[in-house]
């Protein structure tokens, strides 16, 4: 499950994300873009890019270098 908090929005930014994050398809979620005022269609494109980026920040946490997987393909070389 993804989780994860979006900071320094405001008020009507909050209620933007958390419209973008009930949708479930895609097509609903660029429908639901298209039909916002101009402002707020810049704003949701920036709030979805943020969420991208809090999603593969999510991802990538706790992976660690495999150190030991380094020294082994070292040694085969």
């Amino acid at each position: 499950m993804v989780e994860f908090e979006l900071y320094g929005l405001t008020p009507h930014q909050q209620k933007l994300a958390d419209a973008l994050w009930s949708i479930e398809e895609w097509d609903d979620v660029v429908c639901f873009i298209d039909q916002l005022p101009e402002r707020d269609q810049k704003d949701a494109e920036s709030i979805l890019e943020m969420m991208r980026m809090a999603v593969v920040e999510q991802c990538y946490d706790g992976i660690q270098e495999f150190t030991e997987a380094l020294e082994v393909i070292k040694k085969v070389k």
